[in-house]
């Protein structure tokens, strides 16, 4: 096991803010409205809350407790347990850094919306992804994201969640305030908690829902291991952890009372998916009194959302590989920065005069079905059975405050309940097929082809030898 962590986050709140910042993200502002919207409004709220409480919020307990007790990177806490335990954590890293490859292109196109919206510039969506720019603003991104996390945990990564995090908000509840004076803000409200039960016998808004829920909160993905490393020993783990699941849901239901407002107010469509937020929207905020203040407004929060959780992430893979090599954090951030200005070309081009794309659809949107998705799920599988059946549950215990009732419930839900049914989940997308923006694929040859070409293959194939590797530990 390499050394600990040194580096500390300068109190409670810092940490709680820089996890906050870490969950908050597209998947709140953009991700959960169109969801919400493509899966019956408030009917999806019900699955959404199971997911996020039952499952999503006990492993964050499990993950960050693992982090603070390991005191390393991703990959060494993985090989604390077992040496050849650090495949997995290797594999998770990789997950995450080919989810960041895509999620730093969005980054990208908010930062350019946010320019265009400030500028008064009112370049439609399709003439924007008809040329190069695209690229250039993802670029831009990385290149941001880089320069942070060089700087370190308390002068990179906290300053900017500690700065940001709470405009997220403020900003997020003065546009519900607006919205609340567009006629369509009764229609929004009840769109929104009105739930039609009928359609929860629908395996697929459960799917949807479990993967949100993982994928907003950034849990099994390492993010919360590496941030638990650099926690206080004295800190409450349970409670920051509810902490983090309550403004993570606050801030997709602000979100999703800023949007559907404006959506009811001017007959768009509700279920429009990702097109909200670049081609929906923009055209709704040219419409509003001082619209184009509210159109800053949105594009700053989704941009500030999408760029504290692109560090979060980019800081799992410098932490690992400045470990493992023995680098120092900038060479390792620079190198790092360096391929993934190389890696992101790939979905940046699927949006940019280049159409890049496989069987009509663009390659970043098959990265977030396959990678985003399956690479998720199987990831958070991994994690919650290394760190369920290899390590003493006593230890657990330590690092949340004992063995309450509520922390063994959370402990047998990781070990027994929450990779049964992330396995599951994978098995329903993998019999089922996936649903593409324009296209459906079901398994098969088409799909198939697809996968090989996304890298996806790869990432299981590694994943079963993870899996092999840990039945193996189990009988030793």
């Amino acid at each position: 096991m390499s050394a600990p962590a040194t580096e500390r986050w300068s109190s409670h709140i810092a940490f709680i803010l820089a996890a906050i910042g870490a969950a908050v993200g597209i998947g709140n502002i953009w991700r959960f409205p169109a969801l919400l919207g493509q899966n019956g409004g408030g009917a999806y709220l019900v699955p959404y809350f199971i997911a996020v409480f039952l499952f999503a919020l006990p492993l964050m307990v499990l993950e960050i407790a693992m982090g603070r007790h390991f005191r390393s990177s991703v990959v060494s806490s993985f090989r604390a347990i077992r040496p050849t335990f650090q495949i997995i954590g290797w594999l998770l890293v990789a997950i995450l850094f080919l989810i960041l490859s895509y999620y730093i292109v969005i980054t990208g196109w908010t930062i350019a919306y946010a320019v265009f919206s400030a500028t008064g510039d009112t370049t439609p969506f399709a003439v924007f992804t008809a040329s190069y720019l695209p690229v250039a603003y993802g670029a831009l991104a990385v290149v941001l994201t880089g320069i942070v996390v060089a700087l370190g945990i308390r002068t990179g990564i906290e300053r900017v969640s500690v700065l940001m995090v709470p405009v997220i908000v403020g900003i997020l509840i003065i546009m519900v305030l607006f919205s609340t004076t567009l006629s369509g803000f009764g229609t929004a409200v009840r769109f929104l908690f009105t739930p039609d039960f009928t359609v929860l016998t629908h395996a697929g808004i459960w799917v949807a829902a479990f993967g949100q829920a993982f994928f907003s909160l950034s849990v099994g993905e390492g993010i919360l291991l590496t941030y638990g490393a650099y926690m206080a020993q004295d800190q409450d783990i349970p409670r920051a952890s509810v902490v983090i699941c309550v403004a993570d849901l606050a801030v997709a239901l602000l979100a999703g009372l800023v949007i559907f407002p404006i959506v009811f107010s001017f007959d768009l469509a509700p279920a429009a998916g990702t097109q909200l937020a670049f081609t929906t929207l923009p055209l709704a905020f040219t419409l509003l009194p001082a619209g184009r203040l509210f159109a800053v407004a949105f594009f700053v929060v989704l941009f500030f959302a999408a760029f504290t959780s692109s560090v979060s992430m980019l800081e799992v893979a410098v932490s690992s590989l400045e470990e493992a090599s023995g680098w120092g954090r900038r060479k390792t951030v620079s190198i790092l920065t360096g391929v993934l200005l190389l890696v992101s070309l790939v979905p940046a081009l699927s949006f940019s005069a280049m159409n890049l794309s496989l069987f009509g659809v663009p390659v970043l949107d098959i990265m977030d079905e396959t990678v985003g998705t399956l690479g998720l799920h199987l990831a958070a599988a991994l994690l919650a059975i290394a760190f369920t059946w290899f390590v003493p549950r006593t230890i657990f215990e330590e690092e949340t405050g004992g063995g309450s009732p509520m922390t063994g419930l959370a402990f047998l839900l990781c070990k027994y309940v929450i990779p049964a049914v992330l396995l599951a989940t994978i098995g329903i997308h993998l019999i089922a097929g996936f649903e593409m923006p324009d296209a459906t694929y079901v398994a098969g040859e088409h799909f198939l082809n697809a996968w090989l070409q996304s890298g996806m293959l790869a990432v299981l194939l590694v994943g079963i030898i993870a899996v092999i590797l840990i039945i193996r530990a189990a009988r030793h």
